[in-house]
């Protein structure tokens, strides 16, 4: 398999690093530029993967207009034809060896907040080129031991004001007007973001309007959203009344933008630092 990308496309494999939707992943170097790169390769096998060559195309295109540090840059396309007929993609990508949030280890609530800090500034780079992510969740946020993050696959990304023929988003972390079918906003974000704050507190998920079924396929009643401080006593309430504003089901009751998301949590960080070193001063003094 990698003798025929290494003759076809012009990367050199060096090994898997991940799969996605009918996708691999590996670590590769551009034999034209040296540089090493994620390379995601699709292939067609069944007439629906068409869905998955254009959300490949919407993810160069989209991130190619996109020049932020926490959005993952792409590269190239390569389209490889067969009887006419593109069979295969090839996307190069930037290489970020790191976890998903969803597999990163435990963090303080100080970090997590830094970190949904970072995704709100990446996502609000994205609103100022006229685009929505539609699919920001745990496994779509990079984080690297360092601390710094990408958010990655812009498949579903789509201009401000979209209405998409069918439903798309990831049932856990969708926004209302995605399942709906309405147009699509930076409130969209928002919700899907919020949703995602709510599973890093939690460890719960957000009831949506996609239905959970029990064992045997049956629908399971639609649930309360209980706030984050019901489940997390701990939590201060600050931060939990954040999350439940972003998770409003009617998109005007939600935070207007991404920069109205990262002003309250500067707030929030400000002010868990500074009771630590109010804590830490009170210790020492007793010490």
């Amino acid at each position: 398999m990698a003798r025929d990308i290494i003759d076809i496309g012009g990367f050199t494999i060096k090994k898997r690093i991940g799969t996605g939707a009918r996708s691999t992943i590996y670590l590769a170097t551009d034999e034209q530029t040296r540089q090493d790169v994620a390379l995601k390769r699709v292939i067609f096998e069944r007439p629906e993967d068409m869905r998955i060559f254009e959300q490949v195309e919407t993810e160069f295109r989209v991130a190619r207009k996109i020049d932020h540090p926490y959005v993952r840059k792409c590269y190239k396309l390569k389209k490889i034809k067969s009887l006419f007929k593109v069979k295969e993609m090839l996307l190069s990508m930037e290489l970020f060896d790191a976890d998903t949030l969803e597999d990163s280890p435990t963090l303080s609530l100080v970090d997590v907040l830094l970190v949904f800090r970072m995704v709100a500034d990446g996502l609000n780079a994205m609103h100022q080129h006229g685009y929505v992510h539609c699919d920001v969740k745990p496994n779509n946020i990079l984080l690297h031991k360092s601390g710094s993050i990408k958010i990655i696959d812009l498949g579903q990304s789509c201009k401000i004001g979209t209405v998409k023929q069918r439903i798309q988003g990831t049932p856990d972390y969708i926004a209302p007007e995605q399942v709906k079918r309405k147009p699509l906003n930076p409130c969209t974000d928002v919700f899907n973001l919020g949703a995602t704050m709510y599973w890093a507190l939690t460890g719960m998920n957000v009831p949506t309007l996609i239905p959970k079924k029990d064992e045997v396929g049956l629908p399971i009643p639609p649930q309360k959203c209980r706030s984050p401080k019901e489940i997390k006593p701990q939590l201060p309430e600050e931060i939990s009344e954040l999350v439940m504003d972003c998770v409003k089901n009617d998109p005007k009751e939600r935070p207007r933008s991404m920069l109205e998301i990262t002003s309250r949590l500067d707030k929030m960080v400000h002010k868990l630092l500074g009771d630590k070193l109010k804590t830490n001063k009170d210790a020492s003094k007793n010490n």
